[in-house]
């Protein structure tokens, strides 16, 4: 298995690179920001999956680990292909697969390009429990510690969350956050 190929941009296409390493050029299949956003000459690092079928061994590039783990999980999915997984990885965040596994909205697949409605389905219940948000955005782990807090200061979770979504729109800053919170839960705002 190919981990990781690491050199130097030969040359780049719509959706692949070809990288120079120790004198072998490696053709990578990679998604269309990650080939625009590289150019020839420039080193680069990518994480790889070697998909090996009876007449071809192909190489998918990631920049990021969390990119390849997340192709795995998607053509884990029946009837998602390597070409299929490198589409919804180009077209949806890892946290919009996320989101859209989480809320079981298949129409978040359906929106790329290739994927119908039955595989949409396929994709929202396949990936339950595969997926997770990579560490939340810095406002959800916001919101959380101030709910948390809220709720340890005796509020209930139904009067604290609301409370503290309507802070975190005035101030990002968590004393503060937790002050207009307090401030709206006893009627002072």
């Amino acid at each position: 298995m190919i981990a990781t190929i690491s050199g130097k941009v030969l040359s780049t296409q719509a959706n692949s690179l070809v990288v120079d390493c120790s004198g072998v050029g490696y053709l990578l299949h990679v998604t269309p920001q990650t080939a625009s956003s590289n150019s020839v000459g420039q080193g680069i690092l990518l994480h790889t999956r070697l998909i090996v079928r009876e007449d071809s061994m192909t190489l998918y590039g990631f920049e990021e680990p969390e990119s390849a783990n997340l192709f795995d999980a998607v053509t884990s999915v029946s009837g998602i292909g390597p070409k299929s997984g490198l589409a919804i990885i180009a077209a949806l965040t890892p946290e919009q697969i996320s989101a859209a596994v989480e809320s079981e909205n298949d129409a978040v697949f359906r929106s790329v390009p290739g994927i119908g409605p039955k595989t949409a389905k396929l994709l929202v219940v396949s990936l339950a429990g595969k997926v997770r948000p990579s560490g939340g955005s810095a406002s959800t782990n916001l919101a959380d510690e101030l709910v948390s807090a809220l709720v340890g200061l005796g509020y209930a979770e139904k009067v604290a969350v609301p409370a503290v979504k309507e802070a975190l729109a005035s101030s990002q800053e968590k004393p503060a956050a937790l002050r207009i919170a307090l401030a709206i839960i006893s009627g002072k705002s």
